[in-house]
């Protein structure tokens, strides 16, 4: 016999609490399905979901029966100009970052240098105490 759906809805209402008290009890998470193998895929070097890159998501999903490929998807494209991004974004920040090593670097001497003018400035002992060193 069906269950009306009005019915069948107020019964389910009924049981979510007894459910949810179910799994705080014993510790089970209610997170979405998502999450799911996300903290081992990352601690094994792979993408965070199995959707973000891979062969799954960055090879075509069909090609011509006479081998020639089919046309990049939208998702494809996308991710490409992602990726392209992406990458001039690193290009640019490391090119930051060595030119900051590089004014670093030459700070560095010129305080060197600054400081052997400086001890060179001072006054030197005379007689009896320059012979002793």
């Amino acid at each position: 016999m069906a269950v009306p759906i009005v019915t069948g809805l107020k019964s389910g209402l009924r049981l979510c609490p007894q459910i949810s008290q179910i799994c705080r009890a014993q510790n089970v998470s209610l997170s979405a399905a998502s999450q799911a193998g996300s903290k081992w895929r990352i601690e094994n070097g792979f993408a965070r979901s199995g959707t973000e890159y891979g062969p799954l998501t960055d090879l075509p999903d069909w090609s011509y029966a006479d081998g020639r490929p089919a046309p990049p998807l939208k998702g494809q494209i996308r991710r490409k100009q992602e990726m392209e991004e992406l990458a001039r974004r690193v290009v640019m920040l490391s090119s930051e970052v060595d030119c900051g090593m590089e004014r670093w670097r030459k700070t560095q001497e010129e305080k060197k240098k600054k400081e052997g003018k400086n001890l060179s400035l001072l006054l030197k002992s005379k007689g009896d105490r320059l012979l002793k060193k």
